[in-house]
């Protein structure tokens, strides 16, 4: 009876337990959202579709550059899985690292699924990081090789081009005599001694932007008037 217990113990499937972590690469990232909420999302897709029945044991977040080795919330991360015999899982692969020698750290301290390639385990997640970092060694090269090709035909590299300088300088031009209208406009009140607070309320019940489309104060019609007369 022991053993027929012991054996029906053994065919229910344990529940996958879990150690997440992300990682953006700047603290704007961070605080913004932006990339976080993507890996999040995909992290919840993996948990629903290929392991329902799972329990969280910890999330880590790093805002570090994925070429630093010594991150701290990674370093937590491993170590709770490893500990806990727990499976560590990321968006994608490049949140660990885009290096091919610190990802084949990892895998032997810990077992890591990535949710964009949800069947891959740890070996071949070490074939697809050095795949990456081949390929972006060679990305690398060519982009070095065509920049030195198009030198040699005289090809400036670096600064605007011609045609943008010429759109940035009709775009001046017509500024400044938008600028030009409005000041007149300004001098005309003044003359009339208004004060730059009454100029500002006509300005604004006429309809007329500000040099950055917004609306006129006391300061702004006083900057004004100074800088263009």
């Amino acid at each position: 009876m022991l053993r027929l217990g012991a054996t029906l113990r053994n065919l229910i499937p344990k529940m996958e337990r879990f150690v997440i972590y992300t990682r953006v690469s700047t603290k704007s990232q961070g605080k913004s959202g932006l990339g976080l909420e993507a890996q999040q999302r995909d992290i919840q897709i993996y948990l629903d579709n290929y392991a329902p029945d799972h329990q969280i044991l910890g999330e880590f977040q790093d805002v570090e550059s994925g070429s630093k080795s010594g991150r701290e919330a990674l370093n937590q991360a491993v170590q709770l899985a490893k500990a806990e015999d727990a499976v560590l899982l990321v968006s994608k692969l490049d949140r660990l690292s885009r290096d091919v020698e610190f990802i084949a750290g990892l895998i032997k301290r810990a077992t890591i699924r990535v949710a964009a390639m949800p069947t891959a385990d740890n070996f071949q997640l070490h074939i697809y990081a050095a795949l990456a970092e081949q390929e972006r060694n060679f990305i690398s090269l060519r982009t070095k090789a065509a920049l030195a090709m198009a030198k040699e035909r005289g090809v400036k590299l670096g600064g605007a081009r011609p045609q943008a300088n010429k759109k940035h300088q009709a775009q001046k031009v017509q500024a400044d005599a938008n600028a030009r209208k409005v000041l007149d406009t300004i001098l005309a009140h003044r003359s009339a001694n208004r004060t730059y607070a009454e100029i500002a309320e006509e300005l604004n019940r006429l309809a007329v932007p500000t040099a950055r489309g917004g609306k006129w104060h006391n300061s702004t019609v006083q900057n004004y008037a100074k800088r263009f007369s």
